[in-house]
């Protein structure tokens, strides 16, 4: 009989406590570790007997799961949302979290989450690091139009973010401190620079020989961006670990919260348990979709005749999400399918040519 060792890790910044148990419960070994690979590696290969591992996902938890995966028999990360058996208890520290971690493996109660692989992980980290360079620019075209404001300058606000424009406007500026000119130059070479990273990493993404097909795919879709299908295929990574649509949906944050209790059921606003990411890309996505996709422009249109915009877009960005699902499961371009018409339809169409060539071929009277 193979003897396995189940250890549970309480992950932080500078150190990780761990707790090793056997197969009865029984504490084998527990103590502290520097977070550090060095110091990893270096327990990891004094283990003599097989062990599983668990640890919570936290923001330091990827490089150490990385790092001690190779050593493992196996090896899962615990949903930090569901894991309440660590905050329940009424004492808690690093130990009895790394023993709590590890009583939930070892009797196989851990609620696992998905982890990515390391290659995506990096190319998400790139996407998610353009979303931040965005909104640095768009601070920065808000403070331009906010200093021109407080000074009393008109200046056209669609226009103020061309290069001729602003040159000709900064030129015209007479009774403006020349401390007010300084910071609108400052900025505007801001923006500049944020504006040539963000098109710089979308590149690169998009020339990724792991991304490039996927993107393509999901880009058959109409009214699918680039932006839209990297932020699915980067957010997503695998889409077989959705076994249906409201699986993705709820992921994505667009289905409302849900609660059902001694016969009576209760809907909330939209669930905070979502990838952030994806909500606000597909929600951005799904009002401009109907411009340009007419299966989701009629949606749209059906949804809007009961009075509320909102659920009209939320209803597309769902329908969205359906589409997404199914081309990346698929590994098929999108097309749109038309139904065949009913047997029944089919046998009065053959009735009506048959009767129009006999009325053909009857000689006249």
């Amino acid at each position: 009989m193979t003897v396995i060792h189940y250890i549970g890790f309480d992950v932080h910044k500078k150190t990780i406590s761990y707790c090793v148990k056997a197969a009865d419960g029984r504490i084998v070994q527990q103590g502290k570790l520097a977070a550090t690979r060095p110091a990893l590696q270096a327990w990891a290969k004094a283990q003599r007997v097989p062990w599983h591992g668990a640890m919570e996902a936290t923001l330091f938890s990827a490089w150490i799961y990385d790092t001690l995966k190779p050593y493992a028999e196996r090896l899962v990360m615990g949903h930090p949302a569901r894991m309440k058996a660590i905050t329940a208890g009424k004492k808690k520290s690093d130990s009895i979290d790394a023993r709590t971690i590890a009583d939930l493996l070892r009797c196989d109660l851990l609620p696992t989450c998905y982890v990515m692989a390391p290659e995506m992980r990096d190319l998400r980290r790139l996407l998610r690091y353009r979303n931040m360079v965005v909104q640095q620019s768009v601070r920065m075209q808000n403070r331009m139009a906010g200093l021109l404001m407080e000074t009393g300058t008109a200046f056209h606000k669609d226009k103020l973010h061309g290069k001729k424009y602003f040159s000709e406007l900064i030129k015209s500026l007479q009774e403006v401190p020349e401390s007010v000119k300084d910071l609108l130059r400052m900025s505007r070479g801001s923006m500049e620079m944020f504006e040539s990273t963000q098109k710089q990493i979308i590149n690169r993404l998009l020339s990724e020989p792991a991304l490039e097909q996927r993107v393509e795919r999901l880009m058959s879709i109409r009214a699918v961006g680039p932006i839209t299908a990297l932020t699915w295929a980067l957010e997503i990574a695998d889409p077989h670990r959705f076994a249906s649509i409201a699986d993705a949906v709820s992921y994505c944050g667009l289905t409302a919260a849900f609660r059902s209790s001694a016969g009576k059921q209760q809907r909330g606003p939209i669930s905070k348990q979502r990838n952030a990411w994806l909500q606000t890309v597909l929600i951005e996505a799904a009002k401009l979709a109907p411009r340009w996709n007419p299966q989701l422009a009629a949606l749209h249109a059906h949804e809007l005749e009961r009075g509320h915009a909102n659920r009209a877009t939320l209803q597309v960005a769902r329908k969205l999400v359906a589409y997404l699902l199914a081309v990346d499961k698929s590994g098929q371009p999108f097309r749109v399918h038309t139904p065949a018409p009913p047997a029944s339809t089919k046998k009065k169409t053959k009735t009506a040519r048959k009767s129009k060539k006999a009325v053909a071929l009857t000689p006249a009277a």
